[in-house]
């Protein structure tokens, strides 16, 4: 059964600083002022070094007189060293470029996300194969197909966070997608909430207070700060749609690994930024059937008073 959601005010509103939700999951739909906004600039550098006369020279003499006082073998370890540690502390800077999300922004949380790399996705335009087990047991997209995205698929990067650094939509986009989801909160209080991400720890995120398939505190979907890209859970039937159609993309950690537990579902996928209105009720079509998944229910987004 649909039901709908009034109309949501796409104005925009006076920007103070995001305050975190008590609880994600029982904050009622309580609007939350959105963050700051600023122009997007998630900066990827690539391993580079520029070398002057002077400098070229140094490293030249340096090379031939440890040559002839070191054995090769301890030359050899000393250059592959200091290129490792090059190659780290570049590696290391991008991923604080990426800026705040589920794993902590310390070398720490670097170690653990490069350790989970040795099991992420290879491919995360491959979509999950059908499964016969899940529930409910049919993607509600199929019923009503997704155009095609325009253009090329944005640059993503990063596993935790994962951040698409291109294409980042416009800040009207965003911020009408935070009115929606926290009208969508308002308009049915009694089956979800809004919050800040229980995967995240950081941006909006909408819950289930009763999920039928339970992803981190029924949690439906959250939006991101930074490049308003979002990740949400989708049927696999949908998450077929969403990939094969340019919308999004698995992400690397919904691969499994027979060691341990990803620490995200299977069904988890990133959707890019909405850059237009049109691209708006699209992302707002995708929502729905998050929550499907979630809650089992096909609640419908009207934005503006259009119906999906």
């Amino acid at each position: 059964m649909a039901t709908s959601l009034t109309q949501a005010n796409l104005s925009t509103q006076s920007l103070v600083a995001e305050s975190p939700s008590p609880s994600p999951s029982l904050s009622g739909g309580t609007a939350q002022p959105p963050p700051p906004y600023f122009s997007v600039t998630i900066k990827q550098d690539s391993l580079t070094i520029t070398l002057d006369g002077p400098t070229l020279f140094v490293l030249s003499a340096s090379l031939i007189l440890a040559i002839q006082f070191f054995q090769p073998a301890a030359v050899a370890l000393l250059i592959g060293l200091t290129t490792a540690v090059l190659f780290v502390h570049n590696d290391y800077r991008n991923f604080i470029n990426l800026g705040p999300g589920g794993t902590p922004s310390t070398f720490a949380g670097y170690v653990r996300i490069n350790w989970l790399k040795l099991w992420a996705l290879r491919d995360p335009f491959d979509p999950l194969p059908p499964d016969q087990t899940a529930q409910p047991a049919r993607g509600i997209l199929p019923r009503t197909p997704l155009p095609y995205r325009c253009g090329p698929r944005p640059r993503v990067v990063g596993i935790a966070p994962q951040r698409q650094v291109d294409q980042f939509g416009s800040r009207d986009c965003y911020l009408a997608l935070r009115r929606i989801l926290e009208n969508h909160g308002l308009a049915h209080a009694e089956q979800m909430g809004i919050g800040t991400s229980c995967f995240e720890k950081h941006g909006l995120g909408l819950f289930a207070r009763y999920p039928v398939n339970n992803t981190c505190q029924g949690e439906i979907c959250h939006v991101h700060n930074s490049d308003h890209s979002l990740h949400l859970n989708l049927h696999p039937d949908d998450a077929k749609e969403v990939i094969l159609k340019g919308w999004g993309q698995r992400h690397p950690l919904t691969s499994r690994s027979f060691l341990f537990e990803m620490p995200v579902p299977r069904q988890f996928t990133m959707v890019y930024a909405p850059r237009t209105r049109d691209e708006l009720k699209v992302v707002c079509q995708i929502i729905e059937a998050a929550g499907w998944w979630v809650i089992a229910q096909e609640i419908r987004m009207d934005m503006l008073g259009e119906t999906h």
